[in-house]
């Protein structure tokens, strides 16, 4: 008989971690909420949610030592999948009301305010998935449910190119959505997923988004 995948919930202080812990056990997970790092390293899943101010959050990670355990995590290959803030925090910087903060350097790129007349972003909002992706298999064409006011606006991770011209590993695969202009609204890299949007706040659409990570394990 098949166990249920075990995830952790990184607890750090932020993020809507109950509502994350009840929609993963929907979906099958075996679920522990916890920021200690032994069982958030030796889990099957690790989630990195996230709500607030981007700094404070890489604080509140930091402050658990849980940048250690994402990279040991994805040096070992093992996945990390991070929510809103959550996945901001991958980048390398964040900039919110003109002060400049380091993220934890997992992508280049910086989380900037979004070019629209109207923030925060919040509601539902359809996304570009592209060819390929696990996450979204089967909710291509469904809405998810968002709430930010700033986002990574320019991917800038360059494809690993041999001196051939051949590819050395499978790209990342990045879906996309529009808020006055485009942002990154989905990550999938390996063993690093990440959605600017809150799966557990989406219905049925984020019901089979957590289904098809939880079965990725």
């Amino acid at each position: 008989m098949r166990t249920a995948p075990k995830v952790v919930v990184l607890d750090y202080g932020f993020g809507n971690v109950r509502s994350a812990v009840r929609a993963l056990e929907r979906v099958g997970a075996d679920v522990e909420l916890t920021a200690d790092r032994r069982s958030a390293s030796e889990a099957d899943g690790l989630v990195v949610p996230g709500v607030g101010a981007f700094e404070a959050c890489v604080e509140g990670i930091e402050g658990v030592r849980g940048h250690e355990v994402i990279g040991r995590r994805l040096a070992g290959g093992r996945p990390v999948l991070g929510i809103c803030v959550g996945m901001q925090v991958m980048f390398e910087d964040g900039v919110e009301h003109d002060r400049p903060a380091k993220g934890l350097g997992e992508w280049p790129g910086t989380v900037e305010r979004l070019a629209a007349p109207v923030v925060p972003h919040m509601g539902w909002n359809t996304v570009q998935v592209p060819q390929g992706s696990t996450l979204f298999a089967g909710v291509e064409e469904e809405r998810f449910y968002f709430v930010h006011s700033y986002g990574v606006q320019r991917w800038e991770l360059e494809d690993d190119v041999a001196e051939d011209g051949s590819l050395r590993r499978r790209p990342p695969l990045v879906t996309w959505s529009q808020h006055g202009g485009r942002f990154v609204a989905a990550v999938e890299n390996g063993p690093l997923s990440a959605t600017q949007f809150h799966p557990e706040k989406s219905g049925d659409a984020g019901a089979a988004l957590l289904r098809n990570w939880v079965r990725s394990l």
